[in-house]
């Protein structure tokens, strides 16, 4: 890791709070553009990635000063690229999408339901075991054979449903 700092070319930053030095071609030869940090929020998206980690560097060395020194605009600016919404924050979906998402997932409701009603409406009757009548027979059937003696429907002062589960 220390070799790859040493091997990279150093961008030497003059007047750090208002022009960011950025390399070209040649070694020796060095462009100044001015990047001004009161609005790096609105450019942000337009720099390229070498004026982004231009900016970055001179964001460093002004956080390496006294932060009762910084103006607003610098303190700004470093919270901005330290948390702002960019990279791995950006948002990852475009503001109405959840509207969008909610009209869709309520639709496959709507097809998932009709679907039920219509494969309902096309299924055989229950059958007849079903019927509020079978298990009350069922009950009854159950009591004569005394079927569970201890603590089912054939004790004593037994007050539940027994096998009757349909309203």
């Amino acid at each position: 890791m220390q070799a790859i700092r040493l091997a990279r070319p150093r961008v030497s930053l003059r007047r750090l709070a208002t022009t960011a030095q950025v390399p070209t071609s040649g070694p020796s030869s060095v462009t100044a553009s001015v990047i001004p940090l009161s609005n790096v929020e609105a450019q942000w998206e337009n720099m390229s990635k070498s004026e982004q980690a231009v900016v970055h560097r001179q964001l460093e060395e002004l956080q390496k000063k006294d932060w009762k020194t910084l103006s607003m605009d610098e303190k700004k600016a470093a919270y901005y690229v330290a948390f702002g919404p960019h990279g791995p924050r950006a948002p990852v979906s475009p503001p109405g999408q959840g509207l969008k998402v909610f009209l869709f997932t309520m639709g496959l409701v709507g097809v998932a339901g009709l679907l039920t009603m219509a494969l309902r409406s096309q299924s055989p009757p229950p059958p007849k075991t079903l019927t509020r009548e079978w298990e009350e027979a069922t009950n009854e059937r159950a009591r004569e054979q005394k079927l569970n003696p201890i603590t089912g429907i054939s004790s004593e002062g037994y007050s539940g449903k027994g096998f009757v589960v349909s309203k």
